[in-house]
C-alpha cells in the first residue's frame, strides 16, 4: 500500500533509476518495446528533474520506494499542438510523465494520480500507443483520450486529460 508521496532527493537516485529499469523491462514483456529505449530516462535527465523539483517517489508502509513519476504544473511545450482531436479545456493544468512502478505494490499509478489531482484538478498525460497497461489505467481512471501529440524526438503519443 502506498502511504506517502514525496519529492525525490538526489539520495533516491539509485533506487529511482532501478525502478525505471524494472519498468523498461516490464514494458518490453508486455508488448511495448519501442518506448523508453536507449536507457531513457537517463540518470542525467532524472538528476535535473530532481533538482527542478519535478521528480516524486512513492513509498510503501515500510518506507520502501515502490514508484516514481514526474509532475509539473504549467504549460508543456509538447502539448501546444494536438492532432486528431482537442484538449478538454485550456485552463491551467498539471502534467504527469514517466510514471513507473517497481512492481512490488498494487495501485502505484492510482496513488500517483490521486496525489496529482490533490495538487491540480486538471491533469494531462500522454502515453505510447503500444503501452496497453497505461492505456488501461487511464481508461479505468476515466481519463478522456483527446488526440495525438508528438514528443521532442518526433514520435507519436496518445494524449489524455481529466478534470475533477
Amino acid at each position: 500500500m502506498i502511504t506517502r508521496i514525496r519529492p525525490a532527493t538526489h539520495g533516491d537516485l539509485p533506487q529511482v533509476m532501478e525502478i525505471y529499469a524494472i519498468a523498461r523491462d516490464f514494458m518490453r514483456r508486455t508488448g511495448n518495446a519501442s518506448q523508453w529505449i536507449e536507457g531513457y530516462p537517463s540518470t542525467v535527465y532524472i538528476t535535473e528533474e530532481i533538482g527542478a523539483g519535478h521528480s516524486f517517489v512513492c513509498e510503501n508502509q515500510d518506507g520502501e520506494l515502490v514508484g516514481t513519476f514526474c509532475f509539473m504544473m504549467g504549460e508543456d511545450p509538447t502539448y501546444k499542438k494536438i492532432y486528431e482531436g482537442e484538449w478538454l479545456n485550456s485552463d491551467p493544468y498539471g502534467t504527469v510523465h514517466r510514471l513507473a512502478s517497481a512492481g512490488k505494490e498494487k495501485g502505484v499509478a492510482e496513488a500517483c494520480f490521486r496525489w496529482c489531482f490533490e495538487q491540480c484538478p486538471n491533469i494531462r498525460v500522454d502515453t505510447h500507443r503500444d503501452n496497453r497497461v497505461m492505456r488501461q489505467i487511464l481508461d479505468k481512471l476515466r481519463f478522456t483520450r483527446c488526440g495525438v501529440i508528438y514528443v521532442s524526438n518526433g514520435t507519436e503519443r496518445l494524449a489524455y486529460q481529466k478534470v475533477v
